[in-house]
């Protein structure tokens, strides 16, 4: 561990919490925030939070830094970007493993987060050179009408423990290159992943002659969060989080007319038709629901079973779930890790308890696992009625409920009868049930995946659900546009000033 740590440049006792123009801030009254393996409970290290003082100071560093780095041509951001990908390329593995180290999750799954970061990084290079806008017709002769994008100011990006290093990049890389700085509060749990990530920028902004560009702030939301999300020199919130935080969040935001990117809770279901290639749907069900101990956003939570194929699909489900490997996140051989407190597991067996309760049928898991440690628990299933109330919450969790249904109508009404609406998928090879499921009156989710899982979105797409889970777009396809603002152009030509509309004004 001190080896991992050392190469990362992470010490036992981290000298401030906060980055600022050239410098960690730390100051005297600083309290410390401890990172625990949830593996094995053990401390890692130590970070000095931010406070109040040096959260000002850092924000008006990014602001002034701002003022500078928006007027370098948009390609010239890209190359710093581009660096910033390369720098990350070089300690993939380290951080990958940070990664599994601070947060739990299995190590090929922490190297293809650290991979997801680099990847968007190289599609925000490429970006710097297509941040376009429309040219249109004036219906006035002699005049040109066009928009152009400009960058937003210091933005404030908030993510969560369970993707520690993807979702910044995401804001930062695309931000990056839209002309904005970027002020990044990470969750508590991970605060060694963004002490991490913090060293790298920094060593790119200094090969480049830069400052100020990528900042961080670790502190309590109660602190650091709220204060973001109040202040009026950030004009864009990215969120990331639960549900409840998110609506906190957008009310305060919205009060003081800022924008916000929200990713919230997701409820994602996999519709399986009595058509489906069971073996294809399997894997991606294993995967989507047990992948990251069931900590994703876009995990798998629901299973929607033709009645024809659901004994057949059930019984599978349960094999292959006996067969998860449970253990240590580092070992090639796991396949499932830790839920990141023991917290979580109480939530579980809450759920399941109501599930129960509710109609339900536990036909496998969801006892915990104190002999490999009180982190642990076996992934669950269960057998759910139709309308059943408790599958509409997400929990987040290995938990999975089975459901039947007779027509694909009833499937995709089921589908969206619950308040969130980030991920879907259906298994078919029915071409007509496909196209129902894609259509208008189908699949309400910001995404829809057909014979492919809910978990493992691309970055070339926009990312974001609707409802509950908050409506916004990040990563891919134009979600840069949220991270500018659009301005209309019109240029007059001629020697005359023709009025919109033909309108005649003062006798003309």
């Amino acid at each position: 561990m001190k080896s991992l740590l050392k190469k990362l440049k992470i010490e036992e006792k981290n000298p401030g919490a906060c980055f600022g123009i050239d410098s960690w801030i730390t100051d005297p009254g600083s309290e410390l925030l401890t990172s625990y393996n949830p593996t094995t409970g053990e401390l890692i290290a130590q970070v000095a939070l931010a406070t109040k003082e040096s959260y000002e100071r850092v924000v008006q560093e990014a602001h002034a830094a701002f003022n500078s780095w928006r007027e370098l041509p948009a390609p010239k951001r890209g190359e710093v970007v581009r660096d910033l990908g390369n720098a990350i390329r070089e300690l993939k593995e380290p951080l990958g493993d940070l990664i599994t180290l601070e947060m739990g999750k299995i190590r090929v799954e922490g190297h293809g987060e650290v991979q997801e970061a680099i990847d968007i990084c190289d599609f925000a290079t490429g970006l710097s050179r297509q941040l376009y806008g429309l040219t249109m017709h004036s219906e006035r002769p002699q005049h040109r009408m066009y928009e152009q994008w400009h960058p937003l100011g210091p933005i404030g990006v908030i993510t969560a423990f369970n993707f520690p290093m993807a979702v910044w990049s995401w804001n930062a890389a695309i931000a990056a290159v839209a002309g904005d700085t970027i002020l990044w509060k990470p969750s508590d749990l991970v605060p060694l992943c963004a002490v991490a990530i913090q060293h790298i920028a920094n060593r790119v902004m200094a090969d480049h002659g830069l400052s100020g560009i990528f900042n961080l702030l670790i502190g309590p939301g109660s602190r650091i969060g709220e204060s973001l999300i109040n202040d009026s020199r950030v004009p864009l919130i990215s969120f990331t989080g639960s549900t409840s935080v998110g609506r906190r969040v957008a009310e305060a935001v919205a009060k003081r007319f800022g924008r916000t990117i929200l990713e919230l809770g997701g409820n994602n279901a996999i519709i399986v038709h009595k058509d489906a290639r069971l073996d294809l749907a399997l894997r991606a069900i294993l995967f989507g629901a047990v992948g990251t101990a069931g900590q994703r956003c876009t995990t798998t939570r629901r299973i929607l079973m033709h009645k024809d194929i659901a004994p057949q699909l059930s019984e599978q489900l349960v094999q292959a779930y006996r067969q998860v490997q449970i253990g240590d996140p580092m070992d090639a051989k796991t396949l499932m890790g830790p839920l990141i407190t023991a917290e979580t597991i109480l939530d579980m067996k809450r759920a399941i308890d109501r599930a129960c309760a509710d109609g339900g049928q536990l036909l496998f898991g969801g006892e915990p696992l104190p002999d490999i440690g009180e982190n642990f628990v076996a992934p669950a299933i269960m057998k759910m009625p139709a309308q059943s109330e408790v599958v509409k919450e997400e929990t987040f969790a290995p938990l999975l409920y089975l459901i039947e249904y007779e027509t694909i109508d009833e499937a995709i009404q089921l589908h969206n009868d619950v308040p969130q609406g980030l991920s879907s998928a259906i298994f078919t090879d029915n071409m007509q049930v496909m196209e129902r499921f894609l259509s208008i009156a189908g699949s309400d989710c910001g995404i829809a995946n057909v014979n492919i899982g809910t978990s493992g979105a691309e970055i070339g797409g926009a990312f974001g659900g609707e409802k509950e889970t908050g409506g916004g777009r990040e990563s891919g396809s134009d979600a840069w546009k949220a991270y500018m603002r659009r301005q209309t152009n019109t240029i007059n030509w001629s020697s005359q000033l023709p009025l919109a509309q033909g309108i005649k004004f003062g006798g003309e």
